[in-house]
């Protein structure tokens, strides 16, 4: 079963028992996902999810997500852009955080 109160380090789930199977199945390779989209983003002048998505080669189902828990662990921004999607829905437009641009923003 997976610890809710590891999220964003780990997948997160639902109380439905598909929810949970899933995030079960990713949990193994989620830390390696978040890294490949963390890369490709930060390599980026900003992505969407079906962006990053695409540049890896794999699923926007198993991305998505990644790019939340990489967002709740600080490590990526909303740029406040947004694009059109696969589905044509305006989609989040993904920026890496850069530590030291924000600390020298603050000053």
């Amino acid at each position: 079963m997976t610890d809710l109160f590891a999220y964003p380090h780990q997948p997160g789930t639902q109380d439905q028992d598909t929810s949970q199977a899933a995030a079960e199945a990713i949990a193994p390779e989620a830390h390696l996902l978040r890294g490949r989209a963390l890369a490709v983003v930060k390599r980026s002048n900003g992505l969407t999810a079906d962006e990053v998505a695409g540049r890896l080669g794999l699923s926007i189902l198993s991305i998505r997500p990644r790019l939340t828990e990489l967002s709740r662990l600080g490590l990526v921004r909303d740029s406040g852009l947004r694009r059109r999607n696969a589905s044509g829905r305006k989609a989040i437009v993904w920026l890496p955080v850069h530590p030291a641009r924000l600390k020298r923003q603050r000053t």
